[in-house]
C-alpha cells in the first residue's frame, strides 16, 4: 500500500490549535511515528506536508498536489482538535463510502485508548479531502485543550492505533533501556539540571537505578508527558527539542519546551509563553546578568542548560 501521510499545519502561514498542548508539536510527534511504523511494515509512504507556503491556501493546495502527483492509494491527514476546554474525544472525517470504511477502524482503535467516540463524520467542508483524488481521511485525534484527553495522550500509542487501524497489522513498537541509551539519558538529564530525589546530579554509569528512574519521572512530570520512568521515544523527542535550544519569544511559543522553561524560571508551567512567563524570564535574565528582554536566545539557554 502507498500512503500519503499529511502532518497537519507546521508552517508559519498554517498553524494549529493551542491549548494544554500545541497541535503543531502533537501532529509532528504522532505523524513521524506513523510514517516510520508504516515503512517498517513494508508500506510506501509519501510525506505530504510542504516545505514552505506563504498562505494557508497554498499550504492546503500543496498537500493535495503532493498526494495526487505521487498517486498514493490512501491519503491520511493527522490533526488535533481545540474548542472550549470541555469538548473531548476523537473524530475522523471522510467523504466517500470507501474513505469512510478506511476511517472506521482507525476511529475504533483510537477509541480503544480511552478517548470518547465522536464518530466518523462527513468531511466535505475540508479542502484536503475534497481535492485529493484518492480515498482520504482526516483524523482529529483528540482535543489539545481537554484535560481529560491530555491525561491519556501518548503519541506512541496514538501512532500505533492509527497504523493498526489503517493496515490491520500490529505496528512495531519503540523499545529502549540499553546501557548506552541510559548513559546518554543520564547525561542529557544532567545537562537539563534534573536532579535525583536527593537533590544531586545523576551518576553517569549507564545503570537504570532508582535515582535515574525518579529523575526521568521528574522530567516527564515537568514537561507534561506520561511518567513512565523510561527513556522512551516521547521522552527522547522532548529532550531533543529542548536541547536544540530554540529561540522562544512571548506569544510566539508553546508546548513542552516552554513548560521546561517555565519550571526553570519559576512560573506556572502551562506551556504558554504569555506575559507571566515573559516577566519570569526577564527576572531570570537580570539575576544572571543578561540583557533582560524576555526573549530566550543562546545566552539565556546557556544559563539554563549545561
Amino acid at each position: 500500500m502507498k500512503y500519503g501521510i499529511d502532518i497537519g499545519h507546521n508552517l508559519p502561514a498554517d498553524t494549529g490549535a493551542q491549548g494544554i498542548r500545541v497541535e503543531d508539536e502533537m501532529t509532528r510527534d504522532v505523524g513521524t511515528r506513523v510514517i516510520s511504523k508504516l515503512r517498517d511494515l513494508g508500506h510506501q509512504v509519501v510525506e505530504c506536508k510542504p516545505k514552505s507556503a506563504s498562505t494557508l491556501g497554498s499550504s492546503l493546495r500543496q498537500r493535495c498536489n503532493i498526494a495526487n502527483a505521487n498517486r498514493v492509494d490512501q491519503f491520511v491527514s493527522i490533526h488535533f482538535n481545540g474548542f472550549n476546554g470541555q469538548a473531548n474525544g476523537v473524530e475522523v472525517f471522510a467523504i466517500s463510502d470507501t474513505a469512510k470504511k478506511i476511517a472506521q477502524p482507525v476511529l475504533e482503535k483510537i477509541v480503544e485508548l480511552g478517548y470518547f467516540n465522536r464518530k466518523v463524520k462527513n468531511g466535505s467542508h475540508l479542502y484536503v479531502l475534497r481535492y485529493t483524488n484518492m480515498p482520504a481521511i482526516l483524523i482529529e485525534s483528540c482535543f489539545c485543550d481537554s484535560q481529560k484527553d491530555m491525561e491519556i495522550y501518548d503519541p506512541e500509542a496514538l501512532a500505533n492505533a492509527i497504523v493498526k487501524g489503517l493496515t490491520g497489522e500490529e505496528p512495531p513498537t519503540n523499545q529502549s533501556s540499553s546501557e548506552d541509551n541510559v548513559l546518554e539519558l543520564q547525561k542529557a538529564l544532567n545537562r537539563l539540571k534534573i536532579k535525583s530525589p536527593a537533590g544531586q546530579g545523576l551518576g553517569e554509569n549507564g545503570s537504570l537505578d532508582q535515582a535515574t528512574i525518579a529523575a526521568i519521572k521528574t522530567f516527564q512530570a515537568i514537561v507534561g508527558i506520561n511518567q513512565t520512568g523510561m527513556g522512551d521515544s516521547t521522552t527522547w523527542q522532548t529532550i531533543n527539542q529542548i536541547l536544540e535550544q530554540p529561540i522562544l519569544r512571548p506569544n510566539h511559543a508553546g508546548g513542552t519546551t516552554v513548560k521546561y522553561l517555565q519550571r526553570r524560571v519559576g512560573t506556572q508551567a502551562d506551556g504558554i509563553f504569555g506575559s507571566g512567563t515573559a516577566s519570569a524570564v526577564i527576572r531570570f535574565q537580570k539575576q544572571q546578568g543578561l540583557t533582560a528582554d524576555g526573549i530566550v536566545g543562546p545566552q539565556t539557554w546557556s544559563k539554563l542548560i549545561d
